[in-house]
């Protein structure tokens, strides 16, 4: 009779191995679940392999589908917490609904962001002016600087008339 044991992060151990070797891994839907949220959480490959205690290609061969749904990952976790707020503020619960709130507003703001992110004039560097362009505003600045010099002159000389 063999009991698991586990350690703190819920990980199964052997205590004293029967065979020499690595035990070979067992692929549950719990660590299925682990893999997908890591992904989404934009884990690199290795950073996952070392969290989970498994070798790269081991995470590969395991974990194949996972690792695959990089693109989407993210979105279907947010796609989960809104499902699990929603159906606990349908149950009653008024701590889920500000939740969900909170997870609406901030959808919100990521699609505004998303939008103005994909303007194609905000991509693109403002345009520099010409040569010539600059030397009229310059000249028109030097005007603007002149008339106002001239009308404090004026406005001194009519004070001591």
């Amino acid at each position: 009779m063999t009991t698991e044991n586990f350690d703190l992060f819920g990980n199964p151990f052997v205590v004293s191995p029967t065979k020499r070797g690595r035990p070979p891994h067992d692929v549950t839907p719990k660590t299925r679940n682990r893999v997908s949220m890591l992904v989404a959480l934009g884990w690199t490959n290795p950073r996952i392999s070392a969290a989970m205690g498994v070798t790269l290609p081991t995470l590969h061969k395991h974990y194949f589908y996972e690792l695959r749904q990089r693109e989407v990952a993210r979105d279907r976790l947010e796609l989960r917490r809104l499902e699990m707020a929603w159906d606990m503020a349908e149950a009653g619960n008024v701590g889920a609904f500000k939740e969900f709130g909170k997870l609406l507003e901030r959808n919100d703001r990521m699609e505004v962001e998303r939008k103005m992110g994909s303007d194609p004039k905000s991509d693109s560097k403002p345009e520099r002016p010409g040569k010539k362009v600059v030397d009229e505003q310059r000249a028109m600045d030097a005007d603007a600087d002149l008339m106002a010099e001239l009308e404090q002159e004026a406005a001194q000389h009519a004070l001591h008339s």
